[in-house]
């Protein structure tokens, strides 16, 4: 698997990416990064402790990195989180979690088979 096969995998916007970042290489090193970014657990765990104050911060967050690696179907999904949220509508944002989940581990575990198939 490549990049490119990577991003298409986890719905996201290769070209858009490479057209911001410029080089594949600089693209790849912040995918990986994202590997240790941990605004997706800080939002489910405050999202279970019922602290939505810290749920929203770390949603929006997990929005904005998806947004500058452009991880579209991931970005969409922390957005309407992040909406409803901001919108003091605690129970359409655990409504939405599956979905976010969904897509969120689709994600790593591309960048992950993108690592493992590097690796061999």
């Amino acid at each position: 698997m490549n990049l490119k096969d990577c991003y298409t995998k986890f719905g996201g916007d290769f070209d858009e990416v490479l057209g911001r970042l410029r080089r594949e290489q600089t693209v790849q090193k912040f995918v990986y990064k994202f590997l240790d970014d941990k605004s997706f657990l800080l939002f489910e765990a405050s999202m279970r402790d019922k602290n939505y104050e810290e749920a929203l911060r770390a949603v929006h967050t997990l929005k904005g990195v998806c947004q500058n690696l452009s991880f579209t179907r991931l970005f969409k999904s922390s957005s309407l989180v992040t909406k409803a949220l901001k919108e003091n509508d605690w129970n359409k944002a655990v409504d939405m979690m599956p979905q976010l989940s969904k897509d969120y581990y689709e994600t790593i575990n591309a960048i992950e088979e993108l690592n493992n198939s590097k690796e061999e």
